[in-house]
């Protein structure tokens, strides 16, 4: 089984563009939206939910009324002004909790605990293409890391008991905890840029981090012809960090008006120019899983 994630160092590069292209162009694929805190890769696929999962990430503080002697300790000691208080009795606002569990211990009568509460879901769903694995956090829930390790658990799971042989990840953006869980034992990782400065410089970051994890990266350069001068740049840089560049994507309004259809590119406009484009960047992913590591 093979795992191929798209991400990039910004969001709103096209990740979720050529990541459900790709989902049209497979045989024999599972996918998983790992992108938690803001996923949409089902207003493409409109997967039909099986089977929903809580879950549970950070616990919160929760104060025993009848314990309660209200003495003020645990609103004096919260770094985060969770803990209010009114009509004489003391309140913990779940949305500003950090759950750092520093009121249990300040607490003289032991009524502040630690529980679990639910911050999102995690779905297995059918789409038109393969099965998915997918997830919803919470607003303004933490614990994304986790949720993606969970996404990413139940696709791996769907690719073993459908017999499918690759699990494709339309991952978060950024360098942080959450792309850290979406690409870690993957066996490729697909870095799509846009041609700005903040795109090299933020194509950087996640090279770097690819490096760091020892997993093997190419690029695809997305809108390359709004500025062809950044292009070579960003070129010039994965020649130099010896990455290969597996395709140039033109813009093209034809991907917003996809998304507008709930279609991939590919369904909408299968003899555009940059559906043929997706095309072989695909192709070449294909022939690249080659030389990825077993």
């Amino acid at each position: 089984m093979k795992q191929l994630t798209v991400i990039s160092g910004k969001g709103g590069t096209g990740k979720t563009t050529l990541t459900a292209a790709f989902a049209s162009l497979a045989n024999n694929a599972v996918f998983a939206d790992c992108d938690v805190d803001a996923a949409d890769m089902h207003l493409i696929l409109k997967p039909e939910v099986l089977e929903t999962e809580d879950f549970c990430g950070l616990e919160g503080a929760v104060i025993d009324k009848d314990l309660c002697v209200e003495c003020g300790k645990c609103r004096e000691h919260c770094r985060y002004g969770a803990i209010t208080e009114g009509a004489g009795t003391f309140k913990i606002d779940p949305l500003s909790c950090e759950g750092c569990a520093v009121c249990t211990l300040v607490c003289p009568e032991g009524a502040v605990s630690m529980q679990t509460r639910v911050s999102g879901q995690a779905f297995i769903s059918r789409t038109r293409f393969g099965p998915m694995a997918h997830a919803r956090l919470g607003i303004g829930e933490e614990a994304s890391g986790k949720l993606v390790s969970e996404v990413r658990e139940n696709a791996k799971k769907l690719a073993e008991k459908s017999g499918r042989e690759l699990i494709i990840i339309d991952g978060p953006p950024g360098t942080g905890c959450p792309v850290i869980a979406a690409i870690t034992g993957t066996d490729l990782i697909l870095v799509v840029s846009e041609p700005t400065l903040s795109g090299l410089h933020d194509l950087k970051r996640v090279i770097e981090l690819a490096k760091h994890f020892r997993i093997p990266a190419a690029v695809c350069i997305n809108k390359y012809d709004i500025n062809e001068e950044n292009t070579r740049l960003i070129e010039d840089f994965c020649e130099g960090a010896d990455i290969p560049v597996l395709g140039r994507l033109p813009y093209d309004d034809v991907a917003t008006l996809a998304m507008l259809r709930e279609e991939s590119v590919i369904e909408y406009a299968e003899d555009n120019v940059l559906a043929g484009k997706l095309r072989l960047v695909w192709e070449t992913l294909v022939t690249s899983f080659a030389g990825a590591r077993p």
